[in-house]
């Protein structure tokens, strides 16, 4: 698929790159209409949809109801805080085999997978203890 050149689609996946949070596509607008004061946020949400349908980016749908968009399309997993709602990524050195060890019980063609951890971020167990 060859896009034409777009400055908002490029200030939209600048602005993702710097973050680590996984934000929505309601924040990624706020950020990105300070460069582009008139972008609309069907704009924004269009764009994310490409981006992810295309692979540049990854969404996330981790529960709440609300799509979470990652720069990072390397294999990895997520850990979603479930009382702050903080996701984090998930480095795991097995990450990539989670595939072929699935594989190995199913009949059918296995093209990926997105793995979601819930629990308590260390910042929530922190403040319990307190």
């Amino acid at each position: 698929m060859i896009l034409k050149h777009s400055k908002q689609r490029d200030s939209i996946k600048e602005f993702l790159s710097t973050r680590k949070d996984h934000p929505t596509a309601d924040v990624v607008y706020m950020n990105v209409r300070k460069s582009f004061p008139n972008i609309s946020l069907g704009t924004v949400y269009r764009n994310l949809t490409l981006l992810a349908d295309i692979g540049e980016i990854t969404r996330l749908r981790v529960g709440d109801g609300v799509d979470h968009f990652d720069f990072d399309t390397s294999p990895h997993c997520h850990f979603v805080c479930t009382e702050c709602g903080n996701i984090s990524d998930l480095y795991l050195s097995f990450t990539e085999q989670i595939v072929e060890a699935a594989q190995e019980n199913f009949d059918g063609e296995i093209n990926g997978h997105k793995t979601y951890f819930y629990g308590r971020c260390r910042n929530c167990v922190c403040k319990s203890i307190e």
